[in-house]
């Protein structure tokens, strides 16, 4: 296996051999040196929690199902900063969205993702729109199952948590019509069933680690017994954006009693519906103005 790709400082290292072979294919183990880093540290963090706009800090009861519908998710009845000084005994889950409108975690972000960009454009061309989350969650705390739309890597930076990656193309696991209405504007959190149990890949991370997670494969996150900390670097891409519009499309024409194919199952069908839907959304961007 090559070396994996390094640089100066902190940073996410991943094989090259990895990344050409499961990119976007399949979830695969990463490591990185980021654990120390000053701005990733739970005081850090509280200061942080505070300058966010506040749509930008969602956080809730941890100790929830792997079905919990969003709407009645608990809330955990303190503040965001109060969330993070309590974090160990409140029982509770928090996401900080977006924090590369900071400019010293975005420094942060891209000296993360630069190094992988000549690699990620065979398979995944046009990386943009580079954003990261940080998850800090209570002992215990679980992530219901769900999933998202961008190109994932999740590095473990404080405790260690359990996360479960499934599979996108088993129809037993997530639905095309679901997968369809994530795209459409639906919540993340997905209908997860027993008999789903066993279709997971496993990784146990602790502080070094991470996993890549590809976009739409459903997961679920269960944290060992003392707090974790997580950061997520996402980014988007061509790629990306083709298969979001494939899944548009098929919407359209699921909507019309259609059963259309998933996307990557044929790649020329693919291309057709790419630009069919394009065309559709200047139409009806046109038609809003007139």
């Amino acid at each position: 296996m090559n070396a994996p790709i390094d640089k100066t400082g902190h940073g996410l290292l991943a094989s090259a051999d990895a990344i050409c072979a499961q990119l976007e294919r399949a979830p695969f183990a990463v490591t990185h040196t980021l654990s120390n880093h000053p701005l990733l540290q739970l005081p850090r963090l509280i200061e942080l929690a505070a300058a966010l706009p506040p749509v930008e800090v969602e956080f809730n009861r941890a100790d929830i199902p792997l079905s919990q519908e969003y709407l009645k998710t608990p809330p955990n009845g303190l503040s965001a900063t109060e969330t993070l000084s309590q974090i160990e005994n409140c029982q509770s889950w928090m996401v900080l969205k977006h924090i590369e409108a900071d400019p010293a975690y975005r420094r942060l972000l891209l000296e993360c993702l630069e190094p992988l960009r000549p690699l990620t454009e065979h398979i995944t061309p046009g990386m943009r729109q580079p954003q990261a989350f940080i998850f800090v969650s209570s002992p215990g705390a679980v992530t219901p199952y769900h999933c998202d739309p961008e190109h994932n890597f999740l590095l473990q930076i404080r405790g260690g948590k359990t996360i479960a990656v499934f599979d996108r193309d088993d129809p037993l696991v997530v639905t095309q019509p679901e997968l369809e209405a994530k795209v459409n504007g639906a919540h993340r959190n997905l209908i997860f069933q027993d008999a789903m149990q066993g279709r997971e890949t496993l990784f146990h991370l602790q502080p070094g680690a991470g996993v890549h997670v590809p976009m739409n494969c459903p997961h679920w996150v269960r944290v060992d017994d003392a707090v974790s900390v997580s950061l997520s670097i996402t980014y988007r891409s061509r790629f990306s954006t083709r298969r979001e519009a494939v899944l548009r499309l098929n919407s359209r024409l699921r909507k019309m009693g259609g059963e259309p194919a998933p996307p990557g199952r044929h790649p020329l069908k693919d291309t057709m519906k790419f630009y069919t839907e394009r065309v559709i959304r200047r139409v009806e961007h046109l038609a809003g103005k007139a």
